[in-house]
């Protein structure tokens, strides 16, 4: 039996991580959510031997889970680290945004595995997240960078020619700009194939979300930009692909079900039975097509973040976060969101990712960045 860590447990990867963990018969020692609220509750009492933390400084909450949950429960940023540090545990990362940063760090740091689905860790701090990688062992839980990572097992980078991650195309695949531009919040979260939180649904519609995983790929596999290309792939079916020097493809199928790189996260480099719909190769059909730039301008804006490195990265995912959430507000329109981006990158200034603290403040002054154009939108 082994232990496990979830951040961001009440999350859609914190629930289908504790249902692999409950099949695989896995021991919880943490439990973190940014709420102390009635979900994560439920959780503690359904594992009583685990660590409970609430990120939220809010005291609401507080006092009737120190009461229930006594030395258990604990609150605030500092809590949720020293939990990513608990010895010898496996740490899953579903926190969103970038406030998982400093827990995948500290969980690296602590030497433990950290099965990361907290993709903006790589993107604001790519080069601190792969130092710390060092000390422990990084597996990306993200479907894309969890099947080029099975992809490469076995193989040698130099003889790698690309990595080719596939986009759903999201809810307005095929849509022109005039469309995009009346197109509602209800819409947008209208994913036709994955079922993900509110933030990554909306960068699935506009591409950002692509466009992170596209720098997440160059920090995790340490390949070039200009080895890291994205192909639309409704059906999502592959769900990412490697090309060889020799003109050969691997590529990761199956279906639609994040327990599988969940799993694999937790059992590399052995796997385990997982019970799913059955695949029927004989009724599958692939189909690929490029991405119309025009139209989702976000994923090029990703690739000029990336190629200036430094904090263009972390200004890029904190735009995007507030771009976000003004949408979901209904203080801007959907084709608001790269605007902002856009305006943000433009005038963001050239500072290296050399410490957390540079990755913070630069986060932050990309926010109140974002928040003085969506005043003037």
């Amino acid at each position: 039996m082994s232990s496990l860590v979830v951040l961001g447990a009440t999350g859609s990867i914190g629930l289908q991580t504790l249902d692999v963990a409950d099949r695989l018969g896995w021991e919880v020692v943490g439990l973190a959510a940014r709420r102390a609220g009635d979900q994560l509750a439920q959780m503690a009492d359904r594992y009583p031997d685990a660590q409970v933390v609430a990120v939220d400084p809010v005291p609401e909450g507080h006092d009737f889970f120190r009461r229930k949950f006594g030395r258990r429960y604990s609150r605030g940023k500092p809590s949720l680290l020293e939990m990513a540090r608990l010895t010898g545990s496996v740490v899953v990362n579903g926190v969103v945004g970038s406030a998982g940063l400093e827990a995948s760090i500290a969980a690296l740091e602590a030497g433990n595995r950290l099965a990361l689905a907290n993709k903006e860790s790589l993107v604001v701090g790519g080069e601190l997240v792969m130092e710390a990688a060092r000390q422990g062992e990084l597996i990306p839980v993200d479907s894309e960078h969890s099947a080029l990572y099975q992809c490469l097992v076995g193989e040698q980078l130099p003889e790698v020619s690309r990595l080719v991650l596939t986009a759903s195309g999201g809810p307005f695949r095929g849509r022109s700009r005039a469309e995009l531009a009346r197109v509602g919040v209800a819409e947008a979260l209208d994913h036709p194939t994955w079922n993900m939180g509110p933030r990554i649904t909306i960068d699935s519609a506009t591409l950002v979300n692509k466009g992170l995983e596209v720098i997440e790929a160059h920090y995790l596999f340490g390949l070039g930009f200009e080895k890291v290309s994205v192909i639309v792939h409704p059906q999502s079916i592959v769900h990412s692909m490697v090309e060889f020097v020799d003109g050969s493809f691997k590529a990761h199928l199956g279906v639609t079900d994040m327990r599988i790189p969940i799993q694999y996260a937790l059992t590399y480099p052995e796997r385990a039975p997982l019970e799913l719909p059955e695949f029927d190769l004989a009724r599958t059909n692939l189909t690929f097509e490029e991405v119309d730039r025009e139209v989702f301008p976000a994923l090029d804006l990703a690739y000029e973040a990336g190629r200036a490195g430094g904090t263009f990265p972390a200004a890029f995912n904190a735009a995007d976060e507030v771009a976000v959430a003004a949408f979901l507000e209904g203080k801007i329109a959907f084709l608001g969101i790269p605007a902002v981006i856009s305006e943000v990158l433009e005038n963001h200034p050239s500072i290296k990712a050399s410490s957390v603290e540079a990755v913070i403040g630069a986060d932050r002054t990309a926010r109140r960045a974002a928040e003085a154009t969506i005043r003037r939108l």
